[in-house]
Parts: structure tokens; sequence; C-alpha cells
């Protein structure tokens, strides 16, 4: 297969996370990026073996030396995909494009229209289209498995200390800066429904707030911060007690650690939790992201989803219960229980590959195999010129995320929103 090259739009976790599988598959080659934090671009720039001068503090600047690669991973913060999406897609690029495509339906619809009269590549990051655990669950469906598909009911478990450092005290704590959660955290979600159903809701209405994480549930003597709080060792919440348990664990080194401190030594997380926004008390921070959300969507023909998100559990894989004329499916992320109305006969199904590591459910472990089978595929995709490689295009990308947008809508105004 021919070696596709890369230049990567932001450095951080999720850009790292394409760029090495890219690499380890030998199917693709990192060849510029485009970073601002020095000290980021530097590691990265030395981990690629990438040239001084393709190294660039933005992607103005990687954009200004014209069309360095076949493709572009785009891996900034949500707010900032729009402009090197429709800037690089007219030099040229295929796209890789992180979730969400954007935080509005505007700039969604624009990065959309680029492609398509570019020409060229987009996949956008919904990489739970991708993984052994899906192809099984659509293949069980398309084969009629358990008949016509009448209801769906499923679980997106955010985990208990994941909301914390995500949403409380983290980047996506704010609308006005990041984006409401159930996009932020969730398009994965609502993409992968649209994608078992193979269309969109009829109707969408949605519930949901902030109902634990704000001043009015703070306990009676907690402190601003968890280093100087007397209730620290018995909250939930404990900063210290998650991000010092990361130390000597590679993984969690890698996420959540990184992004509280570059540093890997107790006296550098007990620093950063001192003054920056991780060591905050999770009552007393300035998050208006809701803490769990309910979606429910009927289709047209009368068969319906129910959808949960919810920070109050552990992190784990996604749970779904899928019910039919013939049949009945609860899978847990790795295994699913048929049920043959027909015979009355079980049948579990193990997803994973054989011999292959377990994968679990978050960014630092690739999304249950998400991750590189969405790279796969992309990098296949642009090496052969074949798009029916990729599981969405920007259209249907662009579909999915107006479905986002209407759950909004419709848990703002109390109303049934009609696609």
């Amino acid at each position: 297969m021919t070696e596709v090259t890369l230049a990567v739009v932001g450095g951080g976790l999720r850009g790292l996370t394409y760029a090495r599988r890219a690499h380890a598959t030998g199917a693709g080659r990192v060849v510029a990026v485009a970073e601002p934090d020095p000290q980021r671009r530097a590691a990265f720039a030395a981990e690629f073996g990438i040239a001084p001068e393709l190294a660039h503090p933005g992607w103005k600047e990687l954009a200004a030396a014209g069309r360095l690669a076949d493709a572009a991973v785009i891996a900034t913060h949500d707010q900032l995909h729009t402009d090197p999406a429709v800037t690089l897609a007219g030099l040229g690029y295929h796209i890789l494009l992180e979730k969400p495509m954007a935080t509005s339906e505007r700039e969604a619809a624009r990065i959309a229209d680029a492609a398509r009269r570019n020409g060229i590549l987009l996949a956008v990051c919904h990489v739970l289209r991708y993984t052994p655990y899906t192809r099984v669950v659509r293949g069980l469906l398309d084969e009629g498995r358990i008949g016509r598909l009448i209801s769906v009911q499923h679980l997106e478990p955010v985990g208990w200390w994941h909301d914390a450092h995500s949403f409380v005290r983290g980047h996506w704590r704010r609308q006005d800066t990041s984006a409401p959660m159930l996009l932020a955290k969730a398009c994965h979600d609502i993409d992968w429904l649209v994608h078992l159903f193979g269309r969109p809701p009829a109707r969408v209405s949605s519930f949901g707030s902030l109902s634990h994480f704000h001043a009015g549930d703070r306990p009676s003597g907690a402190a601003d911060r968890c280093l100087d709080c007397p209730l620290e060792p018995s909250c939930p919440y404990s900063a210290p007690r998650l991000y010092l348990g990361c130390l000597g664990d590679p993984e969690r080194e890698f996420w959540p650690l990184s992004a509280v401190t570059p540093g890997r030594t107790e006296e550098d997380v007990l620093a950063a939790l001192r003054t920056g926004p991780y060591g905050r008390c999770v009552y007393a921070c300035d998050n208006d992201v809701v803490d769990h959300q309910e979606v429910v969507m009927e289709f047209d023909d009368g068969a319906t989803c129910s959808f949960t998100m919810s920070a109050f559990t552990p992190m784990e894989h996604r749970r779904t219960r899928l019910f039919g004329t013939h049949g009945y499916v609860d899978g847990d992320g790795t295994t699913l229980r048929l049920v043959d109305f027909r015979t009355g006969e079980e049948e579990l199904i193990h997803t994973n590959d054989p011999g292959a590591d377990a994968a679990g459910p978050s960014a630092a472990d690739g999304h249950g195999g998400g991750d590189e089978g969405l790279t796969d595929a992309f990098l296949a995709a642009v090496a052969s010129g074949d798009p029916s490689l990729l599981r969405s295009d920007a259209a249907e990308s662009l579909m999915t995320h107006r479905v986002v947008w209407a759950a909004e809508q419709a848990r703002l105004t109390g109303s049934v929103v009609t696609l």
C-alpha cells in the first residue's frame, strides 16, 4: 500500500493517537505539525522526525507553506476546527477531523461544503463506527437476526472522575468556550445510534441539567481547592487521589495526567493542583454544561430510541439493548447476548479479535479499537482513492450532528423537535 503523508494540526492527545497509529502500521508518515505550545510542538516533532522548518506554531503558517502532505489530521480544540478545515480542504488536503465537526450548525455546514466543493475525502472521527463490536452489531441487524428493530436503549457511562476531569474542571466545562456536553462528549453516541437505524430520526426530545456540580450542592466546610480541604479524603472527586494515582501508570500518565501537568513526579502534580484548574473543588468551578441528559428519538416507522448520558457511573464501555420483532440483543461494548424469539435459544457473541489486547472505552485506550480502525480506514481510503472504505462522509456527519443540535434545542425549549 502507498504510504500516506500527514500534516497534524494540534499535537495533543488526539493528534498523537492518530499519528502514532499511522506510524505503527507503516501506512502513514507524519511530515509536518502545527502546534502553538512550544514544548508540545518540539516533543511531537522529535517523536516523528519532523524537520524544524515543518514544525509550525499554528495552522495558518502550515497552510501558508502550501500542500505539504496528502492528508491532514485536525485535532485542535472544538471551537477551532472550521477555519483550518476549510482552508486545508481548499489546498487539496484530505482531512481526518476530530469530533465534534464544529460547535455550530453553520460552521459544520461550511466544512461539509468545502469538502464537497474541493472533492476531498473528509472523515469526522466518529470512532465508534469503526470498532469490532460495531461491525458485529450492524451485521446482526443487517442479517435480520432480531427482525425489524423496534426500540433501543443506550447508555454512555461518562464516569464520575472523568466528568470531574473534563467537564467540571477541564477544557469542556463551559458552553461558551467549548460546546454543550451532548455535542462534545456524545455526538459519538448519536452518530452511532443513527448508524444502527440507518437513517435519521423524525422527531427528537431531550431533558437534562447541571444537577450536582455547582455551589448549591457544596458540602459545608469544603474549601475552594482540594489541597486545602478537610473533606478531601472522603470526597469522590478528590483531585490528589485521582492525579497522584496516575503516577507510574504510562496509560494514565498519557491521559488524564498530561492535561494537568507535563511533569511526572509527586511534586509536579501537587504544584499543578495548587495553582491550576484541575485542583479546584468541583463545587467551586465555573462549569455550566450538564452532568446528565436524556435524548429520546422517534423514527419514521414508529421505532424509538432512548439515550442516557450520565456522569454518575463508573467509566465503562457503552451499554446497549436492542429490541427487535424476532429477537433481543444486550451488549456491553465487548460481548453480546442474543435471544432468538423463534427458538428461545440464547447466544453469547464475543466481539474482540482473538489474541488482541482488551481495548477500553476511553481516549486513553483506543475507544474499543475504534481509534485504530478509523485511522486505518482513512489511510486506506486516501491511498486508494476509495471513499467507500470510510463508514461516513461529510454529509452524513453533518446530518448526525444536526440530530444533536435538535436534541439541545428540545432540551432548552422543553419541546419536541421535528427534523
